[in-house]
């Protein structure tokens, strides 16, 4: 039990406790002065249980609370900017929303105007692919 215990703090999977808490079950039943056979099925069926029951709910909670907002890479697609320097396909400069300033480069829509309003449709290495927002096109 107490290795199952060390193991669990280790991992976190809630897959060790109840394991352990089955041992404990047999331990307690080994208490009562149940035979060794009833031990080993009253401690394994105590896991299972504990494992298919009570395991799969507890992980669901525990991970509720995870933040699955965007980071990295991710957070920065979709993010409006302003062009400070004419954005080619081969060049330019971009300051995002979040007041960060990129190398950027046209998704293939020509050259972008200082000062236009444009949206990051990708990131490759260092270099902020952008866009003019849909409201700005060119009708």
């Amino acid at each position: 039990m107490l290795i199952f215990l060390v193991i669990e703090m280790l991992t976190l999977d809630l897959t060790f406790l109840m394991l352990s808490i089955g041992g404990l079950a047999g331990l307690g039943s080994d208490l009562l002065g149940a035979p060794l056979w009833l031990q080993v099925i009253l401690a394994a069926a105590v896991a299972a249980v504990l494992l298919l029951a009570l395991r799969p709910p507890l992980l669901k909670r525990l991970h509720r609370s995870s933040d699955s907002s965007p980071s990295n890479v991710d957070a920065l697609l979709g993010l409006e900017g302003r062009v400070l320097a004419t954005v080619s396909t081969f060049a330019g400069q971009v300051k995002l929303a979040n007041g960060d300033i990129w190398t950027a480069r046209s998704d293939g829509r020509g050259e972008i105007e200082p000062g236009t309003p444009v949206r990051v449709a990708r990131i490759d290495g260092a270099t902020a692919y952008v866009r003019p927002r849909p409201e700005e096109l060119p009708e």
